[in-house]
């Protein structure tokens, strides 16, 4: 044992995952772990041509959501969707679900079973099972979830394959679940400061508040790989921030990246809030993360095929490593692309805009 003390602060999130892999012994050791740490989930083989996929995720009250903002039931279809979207970055289909559940005493137990309605939606949208789990007392309320999914071994897609020459691609838009917080948030202070005679304000802002609250995770678009005979060569799923899962493909891949900022995809709702709050509808787009959409690369002529499907755009292009990471502005400035994205040892971002 020793003396001294480290907030884990000083590592921040990434940095601590990175400690604790060194730490422990290299699961690569044993031929049937494929990945293991550092991916969306890790994957092993079960037989010849299969592969199993299993991620764990954790919502925790006070962290990752604020219970006076989030009903029960969509936080219980929040919490299977996040995971799912571990397994769907991979490229596989989820099977099963566990769930380990915190409960305060502040709790009743018609909010437990809203929970679970929310999650057994969510686990009958994506066709899976919840098989198990745990249940124990808490101070606050969390959530730790585990998808148990499969792929076949020339399906299977991780974030370090991206090359020099790919097409970096997103599916859907970016920016929206940030913006959605922004309105609950800015709600919450107007209910405080008015009290009883606050009226909420939130159907010109539906759009952004569902893509905070009730994301989807996008199964569909394995099933749009495979109809199109499509492997990406690198993907990941967008829970930190565009620019944060940028960094993770590129720092695995040993490669760089430019992106086009006039080329993002953010919808007019998202836009329209940036600039209620004088905010930069960018910078919640490569910071705001929560978005769940996919972040892949893939060679020119499959990046044309996903564009013209209309199931994902072309949003730049991978470079050799030395080349840095980059945000190109329309005025044709090369912007360092950090990656920081949400750490949760941090205060929770707060921007000035790209």
């Amino acid at each position: 044992m020793t003396d001294s003390f480290t907030p884990v602060s000083n590592l921040g999130e990434f940095g601590l995952i990175d400690r604790i892999t060194s730490i422990l012994p290299d699961p690569l050791t044993d031929t049937r772990i494929v990945c293991g740490i550092g991916d969306d989930a890790a994957v092993y083989r079960t037989s010849e041509g299969m592969l199993q996929v299993i991620s764990t995720d954790a919502l925790v009250e006070g962290i990752h959501f604020d219970r006076t903002l989030t009903p029960m039931t969509y936080l219980g279809g929040k919490a299977i969707s996040v995971n799912v979207s571990d397994v769907v970055a991979m490229n596989a289909l989820p099977r099963l679900a566990t769930v380990a559940l915190g409960i305060p005493r502040n709790m009743s137990v018609e909010m437990i079973d809203a929970l679970y309605h929310g999650m057994a939606a969510a686990c009958d949208s994506y066709d899976i099972k919840l098989v198990g789990g745990d249940t124990t007392s808490s101070p606050a309320l969390y959530l730790a979830v585990t998808i148990i999914g499969e792929v076949s071994d020339d399906r299977v897609v991780f974030r370090r394959g991206a090359r020099e020459g790919d097409l970096v691609c997103v599916t859907g838009d970016v920016g929206g679940a940030y913006a959605g917080l922004q309105v609950l948030l800015d709600q919450r202070r107007a209910l405080d400061e008015m009290g009883e005679t606050f009226e909420p304000d939130l159907e010109a802002h539906r759009y952004v508040i569902n893509r905070l609250l009730t994301p989807k995770a996008r199964l569909d678009f394995v099933s749009t790989l495979s109809e199109l005979g499509i492997r990406p060569t690198a993907m990941i799923d967008i829970s930190d921030g565009l620019a944060s899962e940028l960094n993770h493909i590129c720092r695995q891949s040993d490669t760089g990246a430019t992106i086009r900022v006039s080329a993002l995809p953010i919808d007019p709702i998202t836009r329209a809030v940036a600039d209620q709050y004088l905010d930069d509808a960018d910078t919640y787009a490569f910071y705001g993360g929560e978005d769940y959409e996919l972040l892949l690369t893939v060679s020119p002529e499959d990046a044309e095929a996903l564009e013209q499907s209309g199931h994902a755009l072309i949003i730049g292009e991978i470079l050799e490593s030395s080349a840095g990471i980059h945000a190109l502005s329309p005025d044709a400035d090369m912007i360092p692309l950090q990656g920081a994205g949400y750490d949760h040892f941090e205060e929770p971002f707060s921007g000035d805009g790209l």
